[in-house]
């Protein structure tokens, strides 16, 4: 089993720079089926293999309740030619988080999916859950929260929740969308279509066409997005906004007379 170098390359620097994997690490993988959280089981999967230490894996797959009861045999046998130990958690939550009267459905859904998956890792022993957001995903979310939320951030490669004593990490984080396309196709394995009723009408998907047109103009556009999530860049911005209170006491020394 081998990683070509457009994979190989930045899942190790991803691993080495932002210290994804220690010694003794027993991680679980979030496997939806879809070709990104394939990709990541198969390239840990291979890398771990290569280490001068020991980490464990295993998968878990979690079900909302927005499938049939046979979604999980496909990766069932995957993860068997594997030999990587596979779980599923199935909660009934899909007519709650569809028909929420608040609550935007695609947060619900995350806040959900993540909550099972970090209770089952810490319930299990696992000390890390590994994610598959890549590095489109990083560029995106950072577009998105600017866009649509007036805030500067992005999710982080590497990330302990003190409330499970369980580190999340991102082995994908350097590796672009296309690429991970790619190398399914050479696995020959078949992604599972998102089961999900609003794919492809997300906020998300629309700053993905977003950033992808801009391109079309600006080759360099998703470089610099890139480069400005990182700390140590040049920031030019205004000073917080001020409270009611500070700005009625400013006011009155332009009414003294």
């Amino acid at each position: 089993m081998k990683l070509p170098k457009n994979i190989m390359r930045p899942l190790q620097r991803a691993i080495i720079e932002f210290d994804l994997l220690v010694e003794g690490d027993q991680v679980l993988v979030g496997l939806s089926g879809g070709k990104d959280s394939l990709v990541l089981l198969y390239a840990l999967n291979v890398f771990i293999k290569y280490l001068p230490f020991s980490v464990k894996l295993g998968a878990l797959t979690v079900d909302l309740g927005f499938v049939d009861k046979t979604h999980g045999d496909n990766l069932k046998e995957i993860c068997q030619s594997l030999q990587v130990p596979y779980f599923i958690e199935r909660v009934e939550l899909a007519e709650k988080i569809m028909n929420h009267p608040t609550q935007n459905p695609c947060a619900q859904c995350a806040y959900f999916r993540r909550a099972v998956m970090h209770n089952f890792a810490q319930t299990k022993g696992f000390n890390k859950v590994a994610w598959a957001h890549h590095y489109d995903d990083a560029v995106e979310t950072f577009l998105m929260s600017i866009l649509y939320l007036g805030q500067i951030t992005t999710f982080l490669p590497k990330t302990y929740l003190e409330k499970t004593q369980v580190t999340v990490i991102r082995p994908l984080v350097y590796l672009r969308e296309k690429d991970i396309k790619g190398f399914i196709k050479q696995l020959g394995w078949e992604p599972l279509e998102s089961p999900c009723s609003l794919s492809g009408q997300t906020k998300r998907a629309e700053v993905k066409e977003l950033i992808r047109n801009l391109q079309k103009t600006n080759p360099a556009l998703f470089t610099n997005l890139a480069a400005a999530m990182r700390q140590g860049q040049r920031e030019q911005r205004w000073p917080a906004l001020p409270t009611r209170k500070v700005l009625k006491e400013k006011s009155r020394l332009f009414w003294l007379k």
